[in-house]
């Protein structure tokens, strides 16, 4: 037999055939598996992004000056558990490494590293080591915080005038505020100005949080000084309603210091006939916001929506020291009456304002001293802050930026981690059989059908 025709049999065909193909498929695997080992990409199509870091964190970690390790103790069998979280770390910057270590084989470095339990984290940059919460992005994004700012900072929260305490859990109380803070590595204390008349100097954001009684003269001077000497505040205002037992303030003094500022509060508040707010549960009191001006602090919330309860309007202008900017108005469809007095209120009152009116301000102020800039931020409404409002949509978003900007930690400012969603499919006795008897009845004999009538044909 001629080499030629060995060529050309069936049998020497099919085995070239399936060696090319072969080799293909095996090049092609290999291809596959060096690209995933060097470049280690994935894609999250969960509606809020649930397996993935957020955009605060990857601007944390890309932004790192210097080499980052995140050390995890624990046994062999939860290193697989830990990956899924931390290799995200990893895959954001190459100055991030971690390092799993086996407490098994090497028990003294959990002594020498202080660990008490099983899957903690050590974030380590440079020579600051920092404990992670919780093997959770929330939890090791605050270690990356705490180890950044090694300097403390610390959120004071006025008391003595009906404000918002930080550590009533109630609907009306700010404990969930509090625990954001903390979370970026910020510390907080509640302050009374009636005694001292001065902020104390380890302030570094004071927050007014609805004040429902006047404020004392030594006090408003106390606030005036602090912001004349490059200090950091948040204004949260109510609107001074006077209905039945509820009777808020007019608060002048308080007032006087805002307008110094360049902010007019309005004696006014707010109602928002948008029927998009009734759909997502809000009353016509809670002025709903879905535009934005442009500033820091509000920059990275377009098209999130947030709800300020118990609004009243502001008047921005610049002053003589003063920059102001507004951030954010109500809607359209919003309307501001000065009837303070009754819950009767008709929206067809030539008196009453048409929207969209301020609703929020940031400025800064000139001190004249190098380097020391004042900040501050103004906004209509304190019950936003609130435990049974802050979870509405992008309000926590928003409070921490503020605070952020306020605190120059400009690197912060932007969309946290949200909470996972627990999505749960409900459905009667009757759906679950019609489910039941679909999947165990007829698509299986549909199957069998089909399968018999191609049997058939091809018989």
């Amino acid at each position: 037999m001629k080499f030629p025709l060995v060529l050309k049999a069936r049998q020497t065909k099919y085995v070239a055939y399936a060696t090319l193909y072969i080799a293909v498929v095996l090049a092609a695997i290999t291809v596959a598996n060096v690209l995933g080992d060097r470049y280690n990409k994935t894609y999250d199509s969960t509606a809020n992004k649930r397996y993935s870091l957020s955009e605060q964190t990857a601007k944390i970690v890309k932004g790192l000056k210097e080499p980052a390790t995140i050390y995890y103790y624990d046994r062999p069998t939860g290193f697989s558990h830990a990956k899924d979280t931390l290799e995200q770390y990893a895959n954001l910057s190459p100055k991030v490494h971690v390092k799993y270590v086996d407490l098994e084989k090497n028990r003294l470095a959990a002594v020498e590293a202080g660990i008490k339990s099983l899957g903690t984290a050590i974030v380590e940059i440079g020579t600051r080591k920092e404990e992670a919460n919780g093997l959770t992005e929330e939890g090791i994004t605050g270690a990356f915080i705490r180890d950044l700012k090694s300097n403390k900072r610390t959120i004071c929260f006025l008391t003595g005038s009906g404000e918002h305490q930080i550590d009533e859990t109630g609907s009306d109380g700010y404990s969930r505020f509090k625990d954001l803070l903390g979370k970026e590595a910020y510390e907080t204390k509640s302050i009374n100005l009636l005694g001292t008349a001065e902020v104390p100097g380890d302030c570094t954001v004071l927050v007014v949080g609805g004040p429902k009684s006047d404020y004392q003269q030594p006090e408003v001077d106390a606030i005036t000084k602090f912001v004349g000497d490059g200090g950091r505040a948040m204004f949260l205002l109510n609107p001074p309603l006077k209905m039945g037992r509820t009777e808020i303030a007019d608060n002048d003094a308080l007032s006087k210091v805002l307008e110094s500022l360049g902010v007019t509060a309005d004696k006014d508040l707010i109602l928002d006939l948008n029927p998009i707010g009734q759909l997502a549960g809000l009353g016509y009191e809670d002025a709903l916001v879905t535009r934005y001006d442009s500033h820091e602090i509000v920059n990275t919330l377009k098209g999130t929506a947030t709800a300020f309860p118990y609004s009243r309007s502001l008047e921005v202008k610049n002053g003589d020291k003063t920059t102001v900017d507004k951030l954010f108005e109500s809607s359209d469809s919003s309307l501001a009456t000065e009837r303070l007095d009754t819950p009767r209120v008709n929206a067809s009152d030539p008196k009453n304002k048409k929207g969209p009116l301020t609703l929020a301000a940031a400025g800064t102020y000139r001190t004249g001293k190098e380097n020391s800039q004042g900040r501050f931020v103004v906004v209509g409404s304190s019950d936003w802050l609130a435990n049974a409002f802050l979870p509405f949509n992008g309000n926590r978003d928003l409070a921490m930026n503020a605070i952020n900007w306020l605190a120059s930690d400009e690197e912060l400012i932007s969309i946290r981690p949200k909470d996972r969603d627990i999505r749960t499919i409900t459905m009667t006795r009757s759906q679950l059989n019609w489910v039941g008897i679909t999947s165990l009845g007829i698509l299986p004999i549909g199957i069998a059908v089909a399968g018999v009538w191609v049997w058939w044909r091809r018989r």
